[in-house]
């Protein structure tokens, strides 16, 4: 599948902005390998403070221990791209902000930074409901750093407009 054109990314963060509003849900965003691309995409949208609370570009270990409240042990044990980061960084994303909906992501978007057992193109995403149980998915994108985060952006947003149902 052909990474989204901005095009297709201004249309999802439309649509999810619409059903957010109707829900009466506020969105916050906790990001590491798209860097804020998914915040841009929703404030991107006219009218988007009536649906979008903040975003957090949290990129270094540090960040998302100090933004997030991820635990060391974690960072740690199962490095920064995982499921059980992902879900520390959805979870504090709203325990650190007024939303009440979250999605969170991190991965390896290239061209470095890649392994064996976790190779450029691997994202773990999440997404939770304030009160409700994190949901994470591990995803493996194809293509450059900017198709690897376009794919990641998308993907997201879909995710965010799934668990609204």
């Amino acid at each position: 599948m052909p990474a989204p054109d901005d095009h297709e990314l201004d249309r999802l963060a439309q649509a999810l902005g619409e059903r957010l509003l109707a829900a009466r849900q506020m969105l916050v965003t906790a990001e590491s390998c798209t860097g804020g691309w998914i915040a841009k995409c929703m404030t991107d949208v006219a009218g988007s403070s009536a649906w979008f609370d903040c975003g957090m570009a949290a990129y270094s270990y540090e960040a998302k221990q100090a933004l997030l409240g991820v635990r060391p042990q974690t960072l740690e044990a199962y490095g920064a791209v995982s499921r059980e980061t992902v879900v520390e960084m959805v979870s504090g994303a709203l325990v650190h902000s007024g939303a009440s909906v979250a999605v969170a992501v991190t991965g390896i978007a290239g061209p470095g930074g890649g392994s064996p057992d976790k190779p450029v193109g691997t994202v773990w995403i999440g997404w939770k409901r304030r009160g409700g149980y994190a949901k994470a998915e591990l995803f493996h994108f194809d293509g450059d750093r900017d198709a690897v985060r376009r794919q990641t952006v998308a993907a997201a947003l879909l995710g965010v407009d799934g668990i609204l149902a």
